[in-house]
């Protein structure tokens, strides 16, 4: 019997085990290596591509979202790549790939199943908000792809757009009905609910700042009488978002840096058409200032730096104002050519002592030069008409007071909707170039208005203007006045550029026959005028006119200033003119002044001599909320000369919407033996205006309004007369006819044969 064999333990021969570990990986990494290069070698070649079913979309278009196109090899991961691209067009319902063997290689098929195409949009449902609304709110259209995703995104378009108008609790299902295999109606079903108005806002855990100061900060409000004119009391997410951040701003600006404003706490009524809301707030600590310090000049000292900020050590930490001053010296660098300078304010806080130390540390830059100055939007207007406002001329070194002041020239054309001036800076060159973009409008406008006085009855007031002719930017006007007693037609053309020189040239002709109580009078005349701007707010003016009046049909009782001045008279008069206008709007300023002078001298040649002048003066005040304070004053006077009175028509009548609201035509000034108007040689007025918005979106404004002054002769005291007061109030419009006036004063003091109060409606030009 054989002895099993026995092992016994022998000395170990490392350097043959390492010889053989070495051998083994050897060949396994060379069969591995061998194997996927063997693999990459086999992977077949797409020899050839077809797309199949793809009616809607070209098959360009596939193309271009695959990587999988013939010449390349087929790889599985690829094509998965490729069908996760294509599903993304949103065009199909469901894609297949095919691979067959095809010319020692393979080819691929890209099988489409298109998704149906929407044949028709409808709502149901809807009540009170128009079907065309609807539309317009909407991204899809008939036509379009059945897109699941587009289409549950203009679900959200329309509740959006629902929730604005009030419906806080508005549903929208979208049905989709198949009509064919390719084919689907899409159906909108709405259930708008009750409209919802905010009836109520509690502040809760303002302890400082009073509630309705918190308010006033924000957009949203309680539903109130003028509601459906401003559109407030309405719940909007997007607003309420914006008005927790005005709180955050109203409370920096107070010194609570650490203020918390939570989300507004939503509370429905139980018959759901009532909302309310709750506010939460933490103040925190107020902060003072403990100091500040400016770092990082050079071009000015700190000295001249430290006269532009407001705020002071010891004062409460007020970031608006802090934001302002840093404005104020950013824009002393910016006009002076440093473009890209910046303050950044650098807060250090004090939890102990509740004080910060503000560091404003200066970056200066470079001086840079305005680059290419291009313009786009302009369809009718010529480029040349915008260039001439433009205040900086490519070369020029960059000031941003110039760039701001050519952004009011621009817009004061009145010829643009909008005016955007976008500064692009090219810091390798040191220049900015001006990307001026307009968006124009329709230039031509017809206005109307209407009136009472106690001359005229009710007046119809028209004018047909075209502000830009030819985009060249001549003006051309008719206007025309109607009334039971009146008629007047005048016909003017101004070219702001006279053979294209900064120089305007006016031309204009009319007529004019009026019935007065005791007389009538009819006028025909033309005139001729230049104007000149003799610096950026200053201009001048000289015109030379020539009318022909006749006084006519003089009643028995008219009295003896009326009966001198019967028959036919000539007048040749010269009018200078010169103001100071440093508005920045002149169609709805906010902000600076005008003040003119202006004088016509009768008496070259004709038969009338007198000498008539008018300064008028009003200046704009921004108030708190975007209101305005206005105080306006006239003081005119005329006299005759050479021996000759006074023109009845050249006197000073005070009474109406543009004098003394609340008094008719001619009522604030003297009266002759008869009672009759006869109006003054002298007048002074005054009015003062709040005007306060009602509707920023809609271009609405309230006014309350102190009318104060009258006509006088200065042959008698004016306490003979009276200066009159009147009061009242009223609304304007910027309506896309132009502005709208309407305004009622009332008669402060009223006598014997005048009415206490006056309504009053004009359109086509502001007060």
């Amino acid at each position: 019997m054989t002895k099993p064999y026995k092992l016994r333990n022998q000395p170990v021969d490392r350097k043959k085990t390492l010889c053989l570990f070495t051998a083994l990986f050897l060949s396994v990494f060379l069969f591995i290596n061998n194997g996927i290069a063997t693999q990459v070698e086999s992977a077949p070649v797409i020899k050839a591509l077809e797309i199949k079913g793809n009616d809607k979309i070209s098959s360009a278009t596939i193309l271009s979202k695959i990587k999988s196109i013939e010449g390349s090899v087929f790889s599985k991961d690829s094509v998965k790549e490729d069908i996760k691209n294509l599903y993304k067009i949103g065009y199909f319902e469901d894609i297949r790939i095919e691979i067959e063997s095809h010319e020692g290689g393979v080819k691929l098929y890209y099988i489409f199943i298109e998704k149906p195409t929407i044949t028709s949009i409808d709502f149901q449902g809807y009540d009170e908000i128009d079907m065309e609304k609807l539309r317009e709110h909407i991204t899809i259209t008939a036509g379009a792809v059945s897109n699941m995703s587009l289409i549950l995104d203009n679900v959200q378009n329309i509740v959006t757009y629902y929730q604005s108008e009030g419906y806080w609790l508005i549903k929208v299902v979208p049905i989709v009905r198949e009509i064919s295999e390719d084919a689907v109606a899409l159906t909108y079903q709405i259930e708008e609910g009750p409209k919802v108005v905010i009836k109520g806002i509690d502040i809760v855990g303002n302890n400082s700042i009073p509630d309705d100061r918190v308010m006033k900060a924000m957009k949203t409000k309680k539903r109130w009488l003028f509601s459906f004119l401003t559109g407030s009391g309405i719940y909007r997410k997007d607003q309420i978002a914006e008005d927790m951040e005005r709180i955050r701003r109203l409370y920096h600006s107070e010194g609570y840096i650490y203020v918390a404003v939570s989300e507004p706490e939503i509370r429905l009524s139980p018959d759901r058409k009532k909302l309310f809301l709750k506010v939460s707030l933490s103040e925190g600590d107020r902060y003072n200032i403990e100091d500040i310090k400016i770092q990082g000049n050079t071009v000015y000292t700190t000295d001249e730096l430290s006269e532009l900020i407001t705020i002071s050590a010891g004062q409460i930490f007020n970031r608006s104002e802090l934001r302002s001053d840093i404005d104020r010296i950013i824009d002393k660098y910016m006009d002076k050519g440093y473009a890209r300078a910046d303050v950044n304010p650098v807060i250090d806080i004090n939890p102990e002592q509740k004080t910060v130390f503000i560091t404003l540390s200066v970056t200066e830059g470079e001086i840079f030069s305005i680059g290419r100055i291009s313009i786009s939007g302009n369809t009718k207007t010529r480029d040349k008409v915008i260039r001439r406002e433009i205040r900086l001329d490519e070369g020029d070194t960059f000031n941003k007071s110039l760039l701001k002041r050519s952004y009011q020239r621009i817009t004061n054309l009145n010829y643009f909707e909008s005016v955007d001036i976008n500064p692009i800076p090219h810091p390798e060159d040191h220049l900015i170039d001006m990307d001026i973009r307009v968006k124009e409008k329709l230039t031509g406008m017809l206005s109307l208005g209407g009136g009472y006085s106690s001359i005229d009855k009710f007046m119809i007031m028209g004018e047909i203007s075209q502000s830009n002719l030819f985009g060249k930017g001549y003006q051309i006007r008719l206007k025309a006045d109607l009334s039971a007693r009146r008629t007047n037609y005048n016909l003017s053309l101004r070219d702001p550029w006279f053979l294209d020189r900064p120089i305007s040239a006016s031309v204009g002709v009319y007529n004019d026959n009026t019935e007065y109580p005791d007389y009538d009078k009819r006028s025909t005349g033309g005139y001729v005028g230049f104007g000149k701007d003799f610096s950026e707010y200053v201009g001048g003016k000289i015109s030379y006119s020539i009318e022909e009046a006749n006084i006519t049909d003089i009643s028995d009782n008219a009295s003896i200033i009326i009966r001198e001045q019967e028959g036919k008279r000539l007048t040749s008069s010269i009018s200078p003119s010169i103001w100071k206008d440093t508005r920045d709007n002149y169609i709805d300023p906010t902000s600076g002044s005008r003040t003119a002078l202006y004088t016509t001298v009768a008496g070259l040649g004709g038969d009338n001599y007198f000498v008539r002048s008018v300064i008028d003066s009003t200046s704009y005040f921004p108030g708190f909320w975007k209101t305005t304070f206005s105080i306006r004053g006239r003081l005119g006077y005329a006299t005759g000369y050479n021996g000759e009175e006074l023109p009845l028509y050249e006197r000073f009548y005070v009474g109406g919407i543009n004098t003394l609201r609340g008094l008719g035509f001619g009522e604030g000034g003297p009266r002759n033996e008869n009672d009759e108007i006869i109006g003054g040689d002298m007048e002074a007025i005054l009015n003062i205006e709040f005007i306060f918005p009602i509707s920023l979106e809609a271009g609405l404004k309230g006014v309350i309004f102190y009318d104060y002054g009258g006509a006088f002769d200065t042959d008698n005291d004016i306490s003979d007369y009276d200066l009159r007061s009147t009061a009242g109030f009223g609304a304007r419009w910027m309506s896309p006819l132009g502005p709208i006036r309407l305004e009622w004063g009332f008669n402060l003091d009223p006598k014997e044969d005048e009415k206490s109060n006056r309504v009053e409606f004009s359109m086509g030009g502001l007060f």
